[in-house]
């Protein structure tokens, strides 16, 4: 049947058919010859940009306000060296219009060539989700060095005077005036009767490998093979083990999933769109140092995650760790021969852009009963550069008065300058939710300034 629709299709009748059956059928028939397969890209470019175009007008995320006909005309036909298209990199944004607690990216890279290749609407979108951040002119800057965090910083120093500014005149110059900090707070120790958890986080991609959109199979698992090998090299309060999802049983990974040490398969709209869950769970692990609190998620959203966590609220003792085991493992990498994605601009490269530079998400499980409930409390997170999610991750709402806070951004300032203002974010919120138990007024802080001038 086939070889008569060719042969009919070759005859010399064969351009009146056509044009009585119209230009899409002509499309349609060409495509389905035997001799005349096209690929993809072929296939494309019978269309023009144009009739590619999707559909924004109800979509509110950062890829939807950034994508222009123009910008799309010019990219719809690049590709990375790896393939990768501009459609893959923002399909995830294109079926998920919005997000219900979170203004989301809506798009992510396949490799690391991506945020070059595609820059055109990557840029912009770095510079909305990264708060005026520009990758063409601004280096960002990376800082490990734990030391250097402390308790006391111009931003905390705000918070110190909070009582001062309800009680004394304002001509008193509150920016020079030393006040001892609470003595239940030291070297980055929260006030346990509210934070119940710490924990710092960030992802780290191997450079050669595709990103998990993107990768096949074998370089899925030779992330795999490269990082448990590397993390073989632990030692001391480091070392600990590797377990593979594909030898856990059932009950064993729920486990670890209800104990918050593992993730679990991805169901999320936002992730299945961006072509994260295939081939589940291949090539995918959870290695954990023996007391649980410091891991690395294999081949989730990216290469690997980089956790150090603990109960109650010493960040100190959580960010030292985090940040001696990175360099631990980064070192580790290096002697094999390979080395992380990073670049001056966009620091660590990672899958989706939200988490460029640092990668870095520093957070607590803080208990504030009186201050969620003051309308007051959006605007002092948004001012303190913090944002709060439920204590389930980012598809959860809030419930109760435990709340995950976190610092908000990634990009543009060093690893211990958003630990830092984490630390002193904190704070202010507990010394409001104290102030507020005593009956006690609150003030709205002003602003942080988002980049070094």
């Amino acid at each position: 049947m086939a070889f008569s629709f060719t042969r009919m299709m070759s005859s010399r009748n064969t351009a009146t058919l056509l044009a009585s059956l119209g230009a899409g059928t002509m499309a349609t028939c060409y495509l389905m010859t035997d001799s005349n397969i096209l690929s993809a890209e072929e296939r494309r470019k019978l269309y023009p940009p144009s009739a590619d175009f999707p559909d924004l007008r109800r979509h509110n995320n950062c890829m939807a306000h950034a994508l222009t006909p123009a910008i799309y005309g010019k990219l719809r036909d690049q590709v990375t060296p790896n393939n990768w298209t501009l459609d893959q990199c923002i399909q995830t944004g294109v079926d998920n219009p919005g997000h219900p607690f979170i203004k989301t990216v809506g798009m992510v890279a396949g490799d690391e060539e991506s945020y070059k290749v595609f820059a055109d609407l990557f840029d912009p979108v770095i510079k909305d989700r990264h708060n005026g951040y520009d990758p063409k002119t601004m280096k960002h800057p990376t800082d490990l060095d734990a030391s250097k965090v402390t308790l006391f910083s111009h931003v905390l120093s705000l918070s110190l005077s909070l009582s001062l500014y309800l009680s004394l005149s304002l001509s008193s110059d509150l920016c020079t005036i030393t006040v001892p900090f609470h003595p239940q707070i030291t070297n980055g120790v929260f006030d346990e009767k509210y934070v119940l958890s710490s924990r710092v986080r960030t992802g780290r991609s191997i450079r050669g490998l595709s990103l998990p959109p993107c990768c096949s199979r074998s370089e899925r698992r030779e992330v795999e093979r490269v990082t448990v090998q590397a993390l073989a090299g632990l030692k001391g309060d480091l070392a600990g083990h590797y377990y593979s999802l594909g030898d856990m049983t059932e009950k064993e990974q729920q486990q670890l999933i209800d104990d918050h040490f593992l993730f679990d398969k991805p169901v999320s709209p936002l992730l299945t769109c961006a072509f994260m869950a295939r081939d589940w769970p291949d090539g995918r692990g959870l290695w954990h140092n023996n007391e649980k609190t410091f891991l690395i998620w294999v081949n989730e959203e990216d290469h690997t995650r980089v956790i150090s966590m603990e109960k109650g609220g010493n960040m100190k003792r959580v960010f030292e760790r985090f940040c001696r085991g990175l360099q631990q493992v980064e070192k580790l990498i290096q002697e094999r021969g390979w080395e992380f994605m990073w670049n001056e601009h966009l620091g660590y490269i990672l899958t989706c852009p939200s988490n460029l530079g640092t990668g870095l998400r520093a957070g607590v499980h803080v208990r504030l009963a009186k201050l969620s409930k003051d309308p007051r409390f959006g605007k002092i997170l948004d001012n303190m550069r913090l944002q709060k999610r439920g204590t389930g991750g980012v598809d959860t709402a809030t419930t109760g008065d435990t709340f995950d806070i976190s610092n908000n951004d990634r990009l543009g300032k060093s690893e211990v300058e958003l630990v830092q203002l984490l630390v002193d974010g904190v704070n202010y919120l507990i010394d409001c939710e104290k102030r507020l138990e005593k009956g006690q007024d609150i003030k709205i802080p002003a602003p942080i300034a988002q980049f070094r001038k």
